[in-house]
C-alpha cells in the first residue's frame, strides 16, 4: 500500500501542477474521519477553488476525471466520490490495501524507518545531579529521552545520547556534609542534627536511608565503579574531600543501576565541572565581552539578552565573582556545536522554562555561528503516584520522594514506560500503581502486549499442527483479505510510517502508544470477527500472513519505546 500511495502522491501532484504552477506541493492525503467515506481523502481542490476563481466542487469534479485517467489511479483506485463543497474521497482496491502486508514481512523490523542520514543529534536527558536515588520525573525524562532518540534514529538520523550532571556544586556540597553527619554517627532526629525548618542550616542535609549507606561503604573502605568514574575510600573520617568523591561515584553508581533496570544507555557523560578547568565557560564570557553584548553594573556583568528576545537582561556574573547558572549551559551549548552536533534536544523538566531564552540568547549574542532555535527543548511536568486511590509520597530509601526504582519493583519496566509516555510530556500525569499491575484491557500496555501475546499464539498453533513457517507468509496470495475487519487492519498497519515520521518530527512518542492502542483495538475486532486456522488452505496463509505482519508492526512500536513485546502472556 505504501508503494501505492506514494504513486498515487506523484500522480495528484501533477495533476495539481496543470492546474496552478507550485500547486504539487499540496498533494496530500487524509485519513477521512468516517471510515465508510473511503480510505484516502483529499482537500486539494477546495485550497485551490479561490485563488482559481472556480467553484470548488465542480473543480473537485474536474480533478476527479483528471486523476482517473492517470495509469496510478486506473491500478489502485476502485473509486473517487465527491462530497460536500468539494472534499475527494478515494476508495482503494483491495490489492492496494492487501500489498501493506507483503511490505511490513518483508521490511520486518526496518518496517516504517527511513534511509541513514548523514547528519548527527545529540539528545541530552536525564542528567541528574548525583545526589540521590532517580526519582520519578527523572523517569519520565528517561523514558521521553530514551523514546525520542529511537523515533529519530528510525528517520534516519545518527544519535548521540549525552547525561551532563554537576560533580562540584552547593548540592554536591550538601551531599559530603549529610555523608560526614552520618560518617560520624549522627542521623535524622538526633539532637544535632538540624531539623528546624525555620532554620536554613536545616535543609542543607539530605536525610534518606542512602546517605547511611555511603557513610558505611567509605569507612569500610570500599571501591565503587559508575560508567564514568571509579573511587576507593579512604575509610578516613575526616577525610570530608575525599568523602566528596566517594559520595558522586556512589550515587553515579546507584543512578547507573537505575538506569540499566530501566534499559537507557548513555553514550557519553559530560561533567559541568570539565566547563570550568577547560576554560570553555571563561572562554564564552570573553566572546560574550568581545562581541560587545554584555555590560557592567552594580558591580556585576549583564548580557543583553533584551537584544535577542528575552524579556529582560541578565546577570552573567554576580559581584562575588560567582557565575550564574544560566552561563555555564551557554559553554556547554557552544562546546556541542563545536563538538559537530548542528541539531541538538534537550530534555529537561518544566521548571527550566525560563532558561531557554537566556541560553538561546547567549548562543546568539556570542556570535559563533549557531542559528536561532538552538538547541530544541522538550520540557515534562513531574508524575504523581497513586496507589489504592491515595497518593505516594514517601520512599524511605530516599527519604521525600518516589523513586525510579521504587516504581519499577512495584510493577515493571514495561509497565512504567508505557504509562510515563503515553501523555504529552508538558501533561501533568498521574501514575496509577493498580492499573499498572491490572491484567486487564483497561490497562494499556497488558492490552497492546496481548495483542502480541494472542497472534504469537495463533503462530505457533499453526508451526505446532501443520509445521509452518512464517517467512513463507510473505509470498502468500492476499485475495481472500476481503472483509471490512481486514481491510481496517491492513489500512492501520499502512499509517504506521507516517505516524513515526510524525512522532519524531514532533518528539512526540505518545502517539506511538495512542497508535499501538489503536492498533491492537484493531487486531482485536478482526480476531473476533475471523477465525485464522480454517481448513482452507489459501483463506488461512493470508489470514495468518496479515496478523504475522500486525505481530511485526506491534514490535517494532513496543521497541521505540523501549517496551519488549512478550509471546506469551
Amino acid at each position: 500500500m505504501l508503494s501505492a500511495k506514494q504513486h498515487l502522491l506523484t500522480a495528484l501532484a501533477a495533476e495539481l501542477e496543470k492546474l496552478q504552477t507550485g500547486a504539487g506541493a499540496r498533494a496530500a492525503f487524509e485519513s477521512p474521519k468516517v471510515a465508510a467515506h473511503g480510505d484516502l481523502a483529499c482537500t486539494a481542490a477546495m485550497q485551490l477553488a479561490k485563488a482559481l476563481k472556480q467553484n470548488p466542487r465542480q473543480l473537485s469534479e474536474n480533478l476527479r476525471t483528471a486523476l482517473l485517467a492517470t495509469p496510478a489511479f486506473e491500478r489502485w483506485v476502485d473509486a473517487i466520490e465527491i462530497a460536500g463543497p468539494g472534499f475527494i474521497n478515494i476508495r482503494l482496491k483491495d490489492t492496494a490495501k492487501q500489498a501493506v502486508v507483503h511490505e511490513v514481512l518483508q521490511a520486518a523490523e526496518c518496517f516504517g524507518e527511513q534511509p541513514v542520514q548523514p547528519h548527527k543529534v545529540l539528545v541530552e536527558f536525564v542528567s541528574a545531579n548525583p545526589t540521590g536515588p532517580l526519582h520519578v520525573g527523572h523517569g519520565r525524562q528517561a523514558a521521553l529521552g530514551d523514546a525520542i532518540c529511537n523515533l529519530l534514529a528510525t528517520q534516519g538520523q545518527q544519535v548521540y545520547r549525552e547525561f551532563y550532571y554537576n560533580d562540584a556544586g552547593v548540592q554536591i556540597g550538601t551531599l559530603a556534609k549529610s555523608t560526614h553527619m552520618r560518617a560520624q554517627g549522627i542521623k535524622p532526629g538526633d539532637d544535632t542534627w538540624p531539623t528546624d525548618p525555620d532554620n536554613p542550616e536545616s535543609k542543607a542535609f539530605y536525610n534518606g536511608d542512602y546517605i547511611q549507606d555511603i557513610a558505611t561503604d567509605f569507612l569500610a573502605g570500599k571501591t565503587v565503579q559508575s560508567d564514568d568514574r571509579s573511587c576507593t575510600a579512604s575509610g578516613d573520617v575526616n577525610d570530608v574531600d575525599g568523602m566528596r568523591e566517594f559520595a558522586v561515584a556512589y550515587l553515579r553508581r546507584e543512578q547507573d543501576l537505575d538506569l540499566k533496570a530501566f534499559d537507557v544507555r548513555f553514550d557519553n557523560y559530560y561533567l559541568e565541572s570539565s566547563l570550568y578547568t577547560s576554560g570553555k565557560v571563561d572562554a564564552a564570557v570573553q566572546r560574550l565581552k568581545d562581541a560587545g553584548t554584555t555590560y557592567g553594573q552594580d558591580g556585576a556583568l549583564w548580557l543583553k539578552s533584551t537584544d535577542y528576545g528575552d524579556d529582560k537582561d541578565r546577570v552573567m556574573r554576580k559581584g562575588d565573582g560567582t557565575y550564574t547558572y544560566f552561563v555555564p549551559d551557554v559553554a556547554y551549548h557552544i562546546a556541542k556545536w563545536e563538538r559537530g552536533f548542528t541539531r541538538v534536544v534537550n530534555i529537561q523538566g518544566t521548571d527550566h522554562h525560563g532558561t531557554i531564552a537566556r541560553v538561546r540568547a547567549g548562543l546568539q549574542a556570542a556570535n559563533v555561528g549557531i542559528p536561532e532555535g538552538y538547541p530544541d527543548y522538550v520540557l515534562h511536568t513531574m508524575v504523581r503516584v497513586m496507589r489504592g486511590g491515595e497518593e505516594v509520597k514517601i520512599s524511605k530509601r530516599a527519604g521525600s520522594y518516589v523513586t525510579l526504582r521504587d516504581l519499577i519493583e512495584w510493577t515493571s519496566k514495561d509497565a512504567v514506560r508505557f504509562f510515563l509516555l503515553s501523555r504529552k510530556p508538558d501533561t501533568e500525569y498521574i501514575f496509577d500503581i493498580d492499573l499498572a499491575l491490572a491484567q486487564n484491557n483497561d490497562n494499556p500496555v497488558y492490552y497492546v502486549q496481548y495483542a502480541h501475546a494472542r497472534i504469537c499464539s495463533v503462530l505457533a498453533a499453526w508451526r505446532e499442527k501443520d509445521g509452518g513457517d512464517v517467512a513463507s507468509l510473505g509470498q502468500a496470495d492476499l485475495t481472500p483479505l476481503e472483509s471490512p475487519q481486514a481491510h481496517a487492519l491492513m489500512l492501520a498497519l499502512a499509517k504506521y510510517p507516517e505516524m513515526l515520521t510524525s512522532a519524531a518530527t514532533d518528539f512526540a512518542p505518545h502517539d506511538v502508544t495512542f497508535y499501538l492502542r489503536d492498533l491492537a483495538s484493531q487486531y482485536h475486532s478482526y480476531y473476533d470477527a475471523e477465525r485464522i486456522l480454517v481448513d482452507d488452505e489459501a483463506v488461512k496463509k493470508a489470514r495468518l500472513a496479515l496478523v504475522a505482519a500486525t505481530a511485526q508492526v506491534l514490535r517494532n512500536g513496543l521497541k521505540v519505546l523501549g517496551v519488549s513485546a512478550p509471546q506469551k502472556m
